[in-house]
């Protein structure tokens, strides 16, 4: 794998991700073990120290530290808590984390506010045979793996991982 897999990796699979969550309210764990695993190969090439990897990895254990307690909570979903933290460890214990994690909250804000209004049209939207995933519509949960891949999105190019892979192709 050489430095261009900083580029891919992450987004596709945080689309990968969005879509499945979006379709079928889950988010494979193979997917969030993906993220994890490729940077722990990623990161050297990239240029990071022990130092630096230990502070993603640091980071990654604060955001689940998070989601454990809201998934015992039962306000977060198993597949949502195992993407963000597979997530954060690109970003880093630093100013992107935050950044990537209030793209996150504003994605997600936004994301629940259109489903609950869709909800609130179900037999509108079913009657007009307009093909929609049928799930979104019935399901009690919403699919913020949706929100976590737009906060990713959003957030990536100030990481200082997709930073060390830019400054390497200079």
């Amino acid at each position: 794998m050489t430095i261009a897999g900083i580029f891919v990796i992450l987004p596709l699979c945080l689309a990968l991700a969005a879509f499945s969550d979006l379709f079928t309210m889950t988010i494979p764990n193979r997917i969030s073990a993906i993220l994890l695993g490729t940077f722990v190969i990623v990161a050297p090439l990239a240029g990071l120290g022990m130092s630096q990897i230990g502070l993603h990895m640091a980071a990654a254990a604060l955001v689940f530290a998070v989601c454990f307690f809201l998934f015992a909570a039962n306000v977060m979903g198993g597949g949502d808590a195992k993407l963000l933290t597979a997530s954060a460890v690109w970003f880093g214990l630093n100013a992107s984390l935050v950044t990537f994690l209030l793209y996150v909250a504003l994605f997600g804000g936004l994301l629940t506010i259109v489903v609950l209004f869709l909800r609130r049209q179900e037999n509108t939207i079913l009657a007009s045979g307009i093909p929609f995933p049928r799930v979104l519509l019935t399901a009690e949960k919403i699919p913020y793996g949706v929100a976590i891949a737009l906060g990713g999105f959003a957030a990536f190019p100030s990481s200082p991982l997709m930073q060390a892979a830019f400054a390497q192709l200079s």
